[in-house]
Parts: C-alpha cells; structure tokens; sequence
C-alpha cells in the first residue's frame, strides 16, 4: 500500500541526502578545485579535513557543530582542547587531531613569517613576533627573545609553563641562556590570559631582578612584554625598566 502525500513528505524529510548525492558542483572539495579555497564557507573547509560525518549528519551538518563549539568562531575554536573536540558526537579522534593540527600549522605559519632574523626596532614588532605564540593561551607562559648587538632576534625560547594567572622567571637560566647564545640584549615575554593586560606587582618585581641581574653581564633588558588577546603592554613604553 502506497504512503498518502503527507507520509511521503515526511519519508523524503527524514532520508538525509550524503555529499556524494548532492549535486557535483556543491561538494566542498569539487567546489574548491573548481572556484578556489576562498569560495567555501568555515563549514565547508571543515568539513574537507573531517572527511565524513554520521549517520545523522553530513560531514557539512557535523562541521557546523564544531564550529558552534567555538562560538561559531575559528578564533575561539583554535582554543579547544583534544577532550572538548571528542566530546562531540560523531568526532573521534582522527578528526579531533586533524582539527587541532591544523590550527598549529596555521600558528606556525604566522611565526615563520619572521625567520630572517628582523631588527626589533619597537615593541609593536617585538609583539606582532611573539604574540601568535602567546595571545590565545588558557595559561600564563613566560618566552624570552634573545638579541644581538644589532637589535636582531637570535632566537626566541619558552622559559616555563604557569598557571592560569602566574608563572616563573629563572633569572640564572635567562642569563645562562644568553650567555650562550652571544646575546647583548632581552625581551622578557609573558602573557594573561584574563585579557587584562596591566603588570601586577610580582611582574614588577620580576622584571626588576631581571634587569639587575642581566646587567651585570653587560646585557640588558629591553623590554617585558605581556601580551593578552590582541593587545599588549610594554614596560619600556610605559617607562618602568
């Protein structure tokens, strides 16, 4: 016996069309060869590294719920951990790494961008270098930069791991550090993740020992950065190294 329209509607409603059923020109990846990477939606791109999606959803309907987990923002979903992706309907942990890994190439990416050594001539340099590493962050790291004579970057290292609102300074392994890397200068480089980005007065302290420290080695401190989102606070700039 044949279904009445009303059941049949109902029937095509609930059939879920996969990618491989939609039309050629609608499949992100046909689209992308076809109209280039910038034509697709965040959705869409998702949807490419995850490959597939669940009996219930499409690989597009799963990446939108991925995305709603950063707030609809690819910002925010950098931000997740492994734990939070899996938690997931329908991610495992094939796709919650690819997810992961390609937000750190990207950060890589931007890093990389600065690989000549440049000449730190502010410290809005100094940040636009150092903050991809630090902006997004749940917990406090402590980085230094470590210059020569010329005000070049030598390199840049991550001196400890914190917590949530403090970390450490190992001031001998500072000075030890850019003994041997023939540094004549160093930025101290920290972040908050409160988004507050104003010293308290253990970053004061800090810096201040630092500085004295750094000093008696014919090398000086710069600057002491904190970076917190998108912005910055420098202590040269504000006149208190």
């Amino acid at each position: 016996m044949l279904p009445n329209f009303g059941e049949a509607f109902f029937l095509i409603m609930e059939k879920r069309l996969s990618i491989k059923e939609w039309r050629e020109d609608e499949r992100p990846r046909e689209k992308l060869i076809d109209k280039g990477a910038e034509s697709l939606s965040d959705a869409e791109l998702i949807a490419i590294l995850i490959s597939s999606g669940t009996k219930e959803d499409s690989a597009i309907d799963l990446s939108r719920k991925i995305l709603q987990l950063g707030d609809n923002n690819l910002r925010e979903l950098s931000k997740l951990s492994y734990e939070k992706l899996l938690g997931l309907k329908g991610v495992g942990p094939t796709k919650a790494v690819t997810i992961l890994a390609v937000f750190e190439v990207f950060k890589r990416f931007l890093i990389s961008q600065e690989i000549d050594k440049p000449k730190i001539q502010s410290s809005a340099y100094a940040a636009k270098i150092i903050s991809p590493i630090l902006r997004d962050l749940s917990h406090e790291e402590c980085w230094v930069m470590y210059l020569n004579r010329a005000n070049k970057l030598i390199t840049k290292e991550r001196l400890s791991i914190g917590g949530v609102s403090a970390t450490v300074v190992d001031v001998k392994i500072v000075i030890k550090n850019a003994l041997e890397k023939l540094a004549s200068s160093i930025i101290l480089v920290h972040n908050h993740p409160s988004g507050n980005p104003y010293p308290g007065d253990n970053d004061k302290a800090q810096t201040k020992i630092l500085k004295e420290a750094a000093s008696l080695f014919d090398i000086s401190l710069l600057d002491h950065l904190i970076i917190a989102g998108d912005g910055y606070f420098s202590f040269a700039d504000d006149g208190i190294i």
